[in-house]
């Protein structure tokens, strides 16, 4: 999949001229990448333009305009966008009650590694996650995610964690878009 590159991120006085029409189809491409399993994961699969959408964000926010603040967000966020056969997630993990999170994330150490897709060929490819959002004692709530697939197509996800065992498939539009970011299609 293709990074974001400089030249597609405007100056936030222009973003702002053109941020509804940018913003309508960012959400729908998240809309489309946007994967609940179970009741307290979900999975926001990242693509060229959701990530261009939150560097441009990030850039109105603060009111970016030196050039290496923005590259340096260019590539934060770029490390959400798999290479090719790649592709990559956010998991929101979303417990809203505050002693019950801090029992599961602290249960369910372990769990970004026993999170998988399930690919068209029936096999499994587990996430390599990111482990500098990871403590021994607890897992945060947020966690950042690359899946190998190769020529594979995602059809489910999943996770044969201990403690959280569970699966969903995926539907036609989200086959299709990931698929399509994957190349895959």
């Amino acid at each position: 999949m293709k990074k974001v590159q400089r030249e597609g991120i405007l100056d936030y006085v222009t973003y702002e001229e053109q941020r509804t029409s940018i913003r309508e189809s960012a959400m729908r491409a998240k809309d489309a990448r946007r994967v609940h399993c179970g009741d307290h994961l979900t999975f926001l699969f990242e693509n060229t333009e959701t990530i261009r959408y939150q560097v441009l964000e990030m850039v109105r926010a603060e009111k970016i305009v030196r050039e290496a603040d923005i590259r340096h967000e260019i590539d934060t966020y770029n490390e959400l966008i798999g290479d090719a056969g790649e592709i990559c997630a956010t998991l929101l993990i979303e417990i809203e009650d505050v002693d019950d999170r801090a029992r599961k994330l602290t249960e369910w150490v372990g769990l970004p590694e026993r999170i998988y897709l399930k690919l068209d060929t029936g096999e499994r490819t587990f996430a390599q996650p990111d482990n500098r959002q990871n403590e021994d004692a607890k897992i945060s709530s947020v966690q950042f995610l690359k899946f190998i697939c190769g020529s594979g197509k995602p059809v489910a996800i999943g996770t044969d964690h201990p403690k959280l065992s569970i699966e969903s498939n995926l539907s036609e539009s989200q086959k299709a878009a990931l698929a399509g970011d994957l190349g895959n299609d």
